[in-house]
């Protein structure tokens, strides 16, 4: 059976997220029902992160296997008709061997949190950005995250329903920068616990306020304990930028 490796954009304020559930819409049941339309197979789809409900997603990779050859340009072409009005789009389409898996596979994941910091609420983003009127300084975020960097056990900033085996993960990268009315955080690992990016933003928040200092923040991890994480940053302003294979 061909297999065929998928690049997906989408905004995720509509769904549930995307995994299938049984009351409400997803991601996945939506590419899925697609795939169908134009195909006529009902098939699951496999992804590189199940995105809770309302994150976006500028790369997001899945994979699925049809029981007869298609051109890749034209199944990209067809979802994206069949995909209409939500909002997702394929970006692209491409024939991958039979051991490519989409989760698995993966090298790399990389996220990207956006935070509009200014007095005024956002008109047009409001979905789509975190909006924080306190000045942060976005300098003392980054210093804060760097002691972060590498292996350790993230059980402070991993949610209390995460799945995982282990809290054990090695980050890549905690970047904090101000571009302009943003302040942007970006992280990269080869995989995330569950709420872990969302967490630590949450808690990079309250040094950026002042509220906490770089020894706040190192102290919550070396506790290992979530009662210690700061309020959670919620969901709308964070991406899926890309997955590395």
């Amino acid at each position: 059976m061909p297999r065929y490796k998928l690049t997906i954009e989408y905004d995720g304020t509509p769904f549930v997220g995307w995994q299938r559930q049984a009351d409400a819409l997803s991601v996945q049941e939506a590419l899925e029902i697609a795939i169908l339309g134009f195909s006529g197979e009902d098939v699951r789809t496999q992804t590189a992160g199940r995105t809770d409900a309302g994150v976006h997603a500028l790369g997001q990779v899945a994979h699925f296997d049809l029981q007869r050859e298609w051109d890749p340009f034209r199944i990209s072409e067809a979802l994206n008709f069949h995909l209409k009005p939500h909002p997702i789009v394929i970006l692209s389409c491409e024939e991958v061997g039979g051991d490519f898996e989409a989760r698995f596979s993966a090298t790399a994941r990389h996220y990207e949190y956006r935070i509009l910091n200014r007095r005024a609420r956002p008109a047009l983003d409001a979905r789509r950005v975190w909006h924080v009127a306190v000045p942060l300084d976005a300098d003392a975020m980054h210093a804060a995250a760097q002691p972060l960097l590498g292996r350790h056990d993230f059980s402070t900033f991993r949610s209390a329903q995460c799945q995982a085996n282990s809290p054990i993960r090695t980050l890549d990268r905690l970047d904090v920068s101000r571009e302009g009315e943003m302040v942007v955080v970006r992280a990269s690992a080869r995989s995330f616990l569950h709420h872990q990016v969302r967490s630590l933003v949450g808690s990079l928040k309250l040094v950026g306020e002042g509220k906490w200092a770089a020894e706040d923040m190192r102290a919550a991890l070396e506790a290992r304990d979530r009662a210690r994480c700061g309020a959670m940053a919620p969901s709308v302003g964070l991406y899926l930028i890309a997955v590395d294979y």
